[in-house]
């Protein structure tokens, strides 16, 4: 505005002295250049005013980017550190990964020796009982553990907890190989089929029957065959765990049985497990 002012005062002065000294063509003249100078003027200011208006627009995005860019920033510091963070923990589970990978490694070698000498024993059992199995006897392993069954039968006369001649000769064969293996524990399993007890005496149930023919065998393999006591032990598991359905007189002289359960001591496996 001050230079539009200093313009129009100076177009005054020259229109008062040209009315004096110009002739009128020269004052048409000057007349028009003043005009010319005021639209110039004109157009000048307004186009400072839109500079100054866009500048200030400027100014205000480049402060929006200068916030943007502040967060960014920020989101990347927490991202990174999050990241951080989350490498620390894969590592972590890598490491435990690697230790447990390693102990099922230990685990797993431990289980393939106790196979190995599980299926060594039972070559061994089957080999040394070979005589017997015609009578009634049979090795198999269940469950990484030897069974030797052996019926009734082949061990006790009818109703009796007395072992006779033939089963003393089996149990004699299997003692020697027993006491061959020192790192096999034993558990002797009495066995019924589910008709009851009549007329035998202080027996008064299935259960009297199963435990005192395991204790019978226990006792012969402990007190004549010589087998360490304290890999044995003695249980009646009276009819509850037939291995048929007792509808037949063949299937109830399958359940009526002794099983010595053989299990190669694991004492390496639960140092392990218990570490």
């Amino acid at each position: 505005m001050k230079i539009r002012y200093l313009f129009l005062a100076a177009a005054a002065c020259l229109t008062m002295y040209s009315c004096k000294v110009m002739s009128p063509k020269a004052y048409k003249t000057l007349v028009a250049e003043r005009d010319s100078l005021a639209n110039r003027t004109t157009t000048l200011e307004g186009q400072l005013a839109q500079l100054q208006a866009d500048t200030a627009r400027l100014h205000r995005q480049l402060a929006d980017l200068r916030n943007n860019n502040n967060v960014l920033n920020s989101n990347l510091d927490a991202t990174s550190s999050k990241a951080n963070e989350l490498a620390a923990q894969a590592n972590k589970l890598e490491a435990d990964l690697k230790k447990r990978e390693a102990r099922l490694k230990e685990v797993e070698d431990i289980l393939k020796k106790r196979d190995e000498a599980t299926n060594a024993l039972k070559d061994k059992l089957q080999k040394a009982l070979l005589g017997f199995q015609q009578s009634g006897l049979t090795v198999d392993i269940r469950n990484g553990k030897v069974y030797v069954s052996l019926t009734d039968k082949l061990l006790f006369p009818s109703g009796s907890i007395i072992i006779d001649d033939k089963g003393k000769a089996a149990l004699k064969q299997l003692a020697e190989v027993l006491n061959k293996e020192p790192d096999i524990n034993m558990a002797v399993e009495g066995h019924t089929d589910d008709k009851k007890v009549k007329n035998l005496g202080q027996i008064k149930d299935n259960w009297d029957l199963s435990v005192l023919r395991a204790t019978s065998v226990t006792r012969y393999l402990t007190e004549t065959e010589g087998v360490d006591p304290h890999r044995l032990t003695a249980t009646g598991k009276s009819e509850f765990q037939p291995i048929d359905a007792n509808a037949t007189d063949e299937a109830r002289a399958k359940n009526r049985r002794i099983e010595i359960v053989l299990t190669p001591k694991l004492d390496e496996l639960y140092n392990l497990i218990t570490k």
